[in-house]
């Protein structure tokens, strides 16, 4: 059984997850290979996550599972949707299938426009269970969970159920709302996307902005060729005392390691689609290409 975060307590803000979603997004890529993620290049469209004050519950529930179902790519699956009193916002029983049983926090009963959001997590859920694909640890593997609902384009709708006002909050799942502007971002930049327009929350749009703007540093950092002045002149030192100290390790801050290599210094470096460690030689402008998610980036290194 696997359970959703959500409620109106105080709302963790900022990137304190930023390392596990990283690494999320890395398997996520080893495990689906670059063809299987852009399988997944467009988001559910809200109309298929819509759901009505005025809809039947148990048929429309059942209606946005299923949407949920066949955006995911799941064979076979069959959701059944119930709902009942529990601490969190929703549980799904992770079973050989091919039923799953999904149960929603008896508040969905009268806070329909959020039943999208809560099963798009269970769902990927069933969905990271047939794959194999978990990480250690309770709290890790539901980091997982958000971080792939989001990049395969169903978690926009848990961003969205992120509301606050003078009296409440409320935010479903387990990442930050600006690591879930971060992860919606990455997969806006990489399938040419604004799922921005798709929120009802302003609290979710300055999320969003916020994540989106550590997304787009990810991809100016050195020794990408589109790195500021600043961090340029910074790599540049770094390399100068590399090449003066060979074997040294520097540049830890920014997320590139010097090291001696047969044919002298390398650098290693993130990947700022699918965070793969990548390392190529010290020898001014060239091309790296990314041996898991096939990204070709402009360095100067």
């Amino acid at each position: 059984m696997s359970g959703a975060g959500g409620g109106g307590g105080p709302v963790e803000r900022g990137f304190p997850h930023l390392e596990t979603v990283r690494a999320a997004i890395t398997a996520l890529y080893r495990r689906l290979s670059p063809d299987g993620v852009r399988a997944y290049a467009t988001s559910l469209a809200p109309a298929e996550a819509a759901f009505a004050d005025t809809d039947d519950l148990y048929p429309g529930a059942q209606r946005v599972a299923g949407a949920l179902v066949e955006h995911l790519r799941l064979p076979r699956a069959r959701i059944v949707v119930g709902f009942r009193r529990m601490e969190h916002a929703a549980a799904v029983e992770l079973t050989a299938g091919p039923e799953y049983f999904v149960e929603l926090n008896d508040r969905f009963r009268t806070h329909r426009r959020d039943i999208a959001a809560a099963l798009s997590h269970e769902i990927t859920h069933v969905l990271l269970h047939r794959l194999g694909l978990e990480f250690p640890g309770t709290r890790a593997n539901e980091i997982l969970t958000d971080t792939v609902t989001a990049y395969l384009g169903a978690g926009w709708l848990l961003l969205d159920a992120f509301r606050q006002d003078a009296l409440s909050s409320q935010k479903l799942g387990y990442l930050t709302p600006e690591e879930f502007g971060y992860v919606l971002a990455q997969r806006a930049l990489d399938f040419d996307e604004d799922p921005s327009v798709w929120f009802t929350s302003p609290q979710a749009y300055t999320a969003y902005t916020e994540g989106r703007a550590r997304a787009l540093a990810d991809r100016r950092r050195p020794p990408l060729a589109g790195a500021g002045w600043t961090a340029r002149h910074r790599y540049a030192r770094d390399r100068r005392r590399a090449l003066e100290h060979p074997g040294a390790v520097t540049g830890p801050g920014d997320g590139y390691a010097f090291r001696d290599g047969p044919g002298g210094p390398r650098v290693e470096f993130p990947c700022p689609v699918c965070h793969q460690r990548i390392r190529v030689p010290v020898r001014g402008r060239t091309r790296a290409r990314c041996g898991l998610c096939r990204t070709v980036l402009e360095c100067d290194t």
